[in-house]
């Protein structure tokens, strides 16, 4: 469900810079989605095109691009990936629900500090748009 109010985020995000520019149809829209972001992909090309319409704007073409999740201990300055992590997919579900799970979940894998910063991988970004 999350998907629509990303999509009415992205789509007033383009709706402003057609105002300002004049631009109403785009070619391609390119959209970072963090790893830890629970997106259907599917469902949110569905609500941008239908949030995209109904801002008077014509979308031709999307391009996702996943952002992998990365960490850094703040105890002893460690940096690692989700993916170097082995989690069951019961926690990995978990996460992908709500991101801050992550901190019931996961510990720094070299000092076991529960103290450390999601530096990458998190929300919905726009890379880029051609038109």
């Amino acid at each position: 469900m999350h998907e629509w109010a990303l999509a009415e985020a992205v789509g007033l995000a383009l709706y402003n810079y057609a105002k300002q520019s004049g631009i109403r149809r785009f070619k391609r829209l390119i959209i970072g989605l963090g790893e830890l972001q629970a997106v259907d992909k599917e469902v949110l090309e569905l609500a941008l095109g239908e949030t995209l319409r109904a801002y008077g704007l014509e979308l031709v073409e999307y391009d996702f691009v996943t952002e992998e999740a990365s960490f850094e201990c703040r105890s002893c300055g460690f940096k690692w990936k989700l993916g170097d992590l082995s989690l069951s997919n019961e926690v990995r579900e978990a996460i992908h629900f709500l991101p801050e799970a992550t901190y019931a979940y996961v510990r720094c894998p070299k000092c076991g500090s529960p103290d450390y910063s999601i530096t990458s991988g998190r929300g919905l970004s726009i890379l880029g748009v051609e038109y």
